[in-house]
């Protein structure tokens, strides 16, 4: 018996595509490493283009887009545990 490869959701596939290709940009353009407002400029122009290469994405994907890309620029944040010193 041949077993049927699932289908995959068309919408899903253009976000993963979209995410994936902007994670490379990012990577690509040195965007981590910019002042804010120069990634503010970057992204304003950047999700222009994806919304043109991505007609199908709706505005809610565009942007959960924009937050993942922009999460992505944070620095990593440790948690700092606090050191108790034992004063008697």
């Amino acid at each position: 018996m041949i077993k049927k490869k699932p289908e995959r959701d068309p919408e899903a596939v253009a976000f993963a595509q979209a995410r994936d290709e902007l994670f490379s940009h990012i990577l690509r353009c040195g965007v981590i490493d910019a002042l804010p407002e120069h990634q503010k400029d970057w992204f304003d122009d950047t999700m222009l283009y994806l919304a043109d290469r991505y007609e199908d994405l709706s505005e809610e994907e565009r942007t959960q887009l924009r937050v993942l890309g922009e999460r992505f620029c944070q620095p990593v944040q440790r948690k700092v545990e606090a050191v108790t010193t034992g004063a008697a």
